[in-house]
């Protein structure tokens, strides 16, 4: 299960062993982060129960979770359902960002919260949270909004009063300091995906004493997890050889 730069680099490794096939499934949601896969499929598989009906059908042996960590409704799902057919399962998540000297975070736990304290915060706000939760922040109309995700919000959905762009990382540090200063930003929004793909606003951020409201990640369903590429592949080869 993909999305990610690490299941774009994570299936490659694992296309190349001998003897194995591998399927990634996209949610579809954004363009893929890169060319298509030898097999790939694109879609929800209708909750637990039609993963469950899917990994039998493929027989599949190995599952693997290397979706976004916000991610957290397949990621339960992927998890329930590996147990219940009893196949192996390992859940790839990049480690969160920590704050470091300089840094001016403000952790909240959802974007309700976050959407809560930006009033007297700031009044023209960096929104870099993807399009799903816009909405959240739309009755805030009195707050000006630069809003970034890799695709566009549908036509109908709510969205609070600013800019959009619809931009691919991974983005540069001057880039990133431009784009700031140029829209005059007082306070980003951000969710706490890790990576360096978007990390360089965190940077900005700092060097200009800009706040950030980060958004804490949802907690992971029970497992075995691993933090890059290489630890799992050096689980998936344990697995093979057995």
């Amino acid at each position: 299960m993909g999305g990610t730069g690490e299941a774009v680099e994570l299936a490659a490794k694992v296309a190349a062993i001998p003897g194995t096939t591998v399927i990634t499934s996209l949610a579809g949601r954004t363009r893929p982060p890169t060319a298509s896969f030898a097999s790939t499929r694109v879609g929800g598989f209708g909750g637990v129960p039609g993963l469950i009906d899917y990994l039998r059908q493929q027989r599949i042996d190995i599952s693997i979770d290397a979706t976004h960590p916000f991610a957290d409704g397949i990621s339960g799902n992927a998890a329930a359902a590996a147990t219940a057919v009893g196949i192996p399962h390992l859940q790839l998540v990049r480690p969160a960002w920590e704050p470091t000297q300089g840094d001016r975070w403000i952790d909240v736990a959802s974007h309700e919260a976050a959407a809560g304290i930006l009033p007297g915060l700031a009044e023209r706000i960096f929104l870099s949270i993807g399009r799903q939760e816009l909405e959240k922040y739309a009755h805030l109309r009195e707050l000006w909004f630069l809003m970034r995700a890799i695709e566009p919000p549908l036509p109908d959905a709510p969205m609070p009063p600013g800019n959009f762009r619809a931009e691919r990382g991974p983005f540069s540090l001057n880039s990133e300091r431009a784009l700031l200063q140029d829209y005059r930003i007082g306070a980003i929004v951000s969710k706490n995906s890790g990576g360096d793909a978007t990390y360089a606003k965190i940077i900005a951020a700092r060097e200009l004493g800009i706040p950030v409201v980060m958004v804490r990640r949802p907690p992971m369903p029970p497992g075995v997890r691993v933090g890059d590429v290489d630890s799992a592949l050096r689980w998936l080869s344990g697995k093979l050889l057995n």
